[in-house]
């Protein structure tokens, strides 16, 4: 039934009310929506505005998104579903699981907002007091290592953590990467468009704004952000590019504790490890030598009334989500409203679910897993996993240009592959994670440290190969090149990216193709670097690994005539890897389903046929809109290119499309020069 735009006027007060309230069950949104398509668009011409031309008028942005899309909408859904969750264990008293009471009470603390106010900066204090007492550039150290601890949102100066070991990845050793920066990357330091130089000049405002809540004076706090930036600025110029992170040998540099001493010899390594509880440890993965010799350049160069201006404004900035109105609106309003085009803060319970799900994820994903995720689901989507599986051995064995020996150690890598999906196996134990009900940001804090003490204790130990990295609520997945392993969370097992109601021809072009997707990192540009132990190591053949090199390059030849917004076009060069896997995913998919219902007698639906259903199917996961503003910051940042092109990209390569379809030569979804990889 049409509805007026009078009756959507009058409507649209209920659905926005209706968003905020809990859910007590998921809603069903089919995994082939016929209303999103538009009809009256050519499928050759543009086939994502054919698949997904009406989403838009049908699910506009919300004003606290930057931006808006199948896996935003399912995440909210999931969201407002955790909140009924929470809400209810914050209110219950006696009788709840240690699990419930630290998920409730770090929930009930986080919407208390009248204490939160009252308790302004106060927090802060005890650290302020600390950077205040500090005499001399030798004394940084230890602060430093006490404020890592409890800082999850970028660390001051530098990072330091714990990772596989890129030489053998059954072991855990210390890595210190690149950080220290305010903004979301080191492209915004270094570039000299008017875009660029404006984003600086709003950033001095909003550092002096902030040291300004801290008690500063307006001029004080003017020539202290000015520091900030000329810190910030030398770091970034001395970090690599996204792209050059990209390539692992890159980021390569084990140093043993003398040669970490001696690249930053103005550093007080020692003083820093015993704060965090680390016994120094013998090697180190440095994986920005340059950065560190930056980082010694300054230590060395600075007085020491920079170096707490620096620790107070990052102080400030790790924490401002966290404190009191004026600095969460503060914080909103440039990265947020100015830096990615929102309108509206989130609403307090989103951002509370939010906190609760990163701190506790696994506590609170197990009653998620319980009360969303069947047995059937997971045996259903392990089933396509398997199946798509079987089709990248097919793929592998009849690829005509690879060679044995790289085909031999290709599949060996395949048939080591782990799946994991829905849960961990093994879920985290938080009972040494002390939570209490009135204390915000000490539960923050607590929880913060409960992670990374997590993190820095697994030096020197063996792999755990059942963690998962992403929490069981989370709309998402992820291929893990060191543990070669794909994972696939519960949340995004969820109708409409995955449908146990529908046929399967939307379902393998949606999370089939997604299951591809992740397969195929194992072997993208980055990926392929990695074998089956995921160990950093060449196992290809030259010339094997030039002609994927060449295949590789068409890719990158064809996302970068693709226009993000204005006069930008995508880096292809930093999507490259996503791209390929867009592209190899798709294909796997459809091996896999045309495979999986052979002899089948399949009909049309809808008036679409098995194929073409297959194709709307994979396009309407990517349906959806994001602000300018968004994608101007996403084209500096993001490793994915745009939706559209992450459809319409992998269709114009496809002949598997153009047949569904009844395209032309010539056609937009039809590219002359097509690239294949996998």
């Amino acid at each position: 039934m049409k509805l007026s735009l009078t009756a959507l006027l009058v409507l649209a007060p209920c659905v926005a009310a209706a968003q905020d309230r809990p859910l007590t069950s998921l809603p069903y949104t089919p995994s082939l929506e016929t209303r999103f398509i538009d009809r009256s668009v050519d499928p050759c011409v543009d086939f994502y505005k054919f698949a997904c031309g009406k989403w838009n008028s049908l699910n506009p942005i919300p004003a606290d998104q930057p931006r808006w899309d199948v896996y935003a909408k399912l995440g909210q859904e999931n969201q407002r579903f955790l909140w009924g969750i929470l809400d209810a264990t914050a209110k219950q008293g006696a009788g709840r699981s240690p699990n419930q009471q630290k998920t409730g009470d770090f929930f009930g603390a986080c919407m208390d907002e009248a204490a939160i106010e009252r308790a302004g900066a106060a927090p802060l204090k005890p650290t302020l007091d600390a950077i205040a007492a500090l005499t001399r550039t030798a004394d940084l150290a230890p602060l430093m290592g006490r404020m890592h601890l409890a800082s999850s949102r970028g660390s001051a100066l530098f990072e330091f953590g714990s990772s596989q070991d890129f030489a053998d990845s059954s072991q855990i050793i210390a890595f210190a990467s690149a950080g220290g920066l305010g903004l979301p990357d080191r492209d915004y330091y270094v570039k000299t468009d008017a875009k660029s130089q404006e984003i600086r000049a709003r950033y001095l405002d909003h550092v002096a704004s902030m040291l300004e809540l801290l008690g500063d004076s307006a001029a004080a706090a003017k020539a202290e952000a000015r520091t900030v930036m000329d810190i910030e600025t030398g770091l970034a110029k001395a970090s690599l590019t996204r792209v050059d992170r990209r390539d692992p040998y890159k980021l390569f540099h084990k140093l043993t504790r003398a040669e970490v001493l001696e690249l930053t010899p103005s550093f007080g390594w020692a003083a820093y490890w015993s704060a965090i509880g680390l016994p120094a440890p013998a090697v180190v993965n440095v994986t920005e030598p340059d950065f560190y010799k930056e980082v010694e350049r300054q230590l060395a160069s600075r007085p020491i009334a920079d170096w707490k201006t620096y620790l107070r404004w990052h102080l400030a900035h790790a924490k401002a989500p966290y404190l009191s109105s004026q600095f969460v609106r503060m914080n909103f309003d440039f990265y947020s409203k100015y830096l990615r085009g929102v309108t509206e803060m989130q609403p307090r319970w989103k951002r509370c679910v939010r906190y609760v799900d990163g701190s506790l994820g696994e506590a609170l994903g197990q009653v998620f897993v319980e009360k969303t995720f069947t047995g059937d689901t997971k045996a259903r989507a392990l089933a396509m996993v398997n199946q798509i599986e079987r089709a990248m051995e097919t793929d592998l064995n009849q690829i005509s240009w690879m060679g044995a020996d790289t085909k031999k150690q290709a599949l060996v890598k395949l048939h080591g592959l782990v799946n994991k999906i829905g849960y961990p196996d093994k879920w985290r134990d938080y009972s040494a994670l002390r939570i209490a009900r009135g204390d915000f940001l000490g539960n923050v804090d607590r929880a913060i440290e409960f992670e990374s003490r997590r993190q820095l204790n697994k030096i020197g130990k063996p792999v755990d190969r059942t963690e998962w990295q992403m929490t069981p609520p989370t709309v998402n997945a992820y291929y893990d090149p060191q543990m070669n392993d794909i994972n696939f969370p519960a949340g995004v097992l969820q109708p409409p990216l995955y449908d146990p109601k529908m046929d399967d021809a939307p379902n393998y072009g949606n999370t089939g193709a997604t299951i591809g997707h992740e397969l195929t990192h194992g072997f993208d540009d980055e990926g392929r670097q990695f074998d089956a132990k995921g160990n950093l190591r060449d196992w290809w053949t030259k010339k094997d690994s030039d002609e994927f090199t060449t295949r590789a390059a068409c890719v990158v030849d064809q996302y970068a005539q693709y226009t993000v917004v204005d006069d930008i076009r995508i880096n292809s060069k930093l999507t490259l890897g996503e791209d390929v896997a867009d592209l190899g995913g798709t294909l796997l998919a459809y091996m896999a389903w045309k495979e999986a219902t052979k002899g089948q007698d399949l009909k049309p639906v809808d008036g679409f046929t098995p194929d073409q259903r297959f194709f709307i199917g994979m396009a309407q996961w990517a349906c959806g809109d994001e602000r300018p503003e968004n994608k101007r910051l996403n084209a500096v940042t993001n490793p994915h290119s745009p939706d559209e092109y992450r459809i319409n990209g992998v269709v114009s390569d496809m002949p598997e499309f153009a047949r569904a379809f009844s395209c032309k030569a010539g056609q937009p979804m039809v590219r002359a020069d097509a690239c294949r990889v996998w």
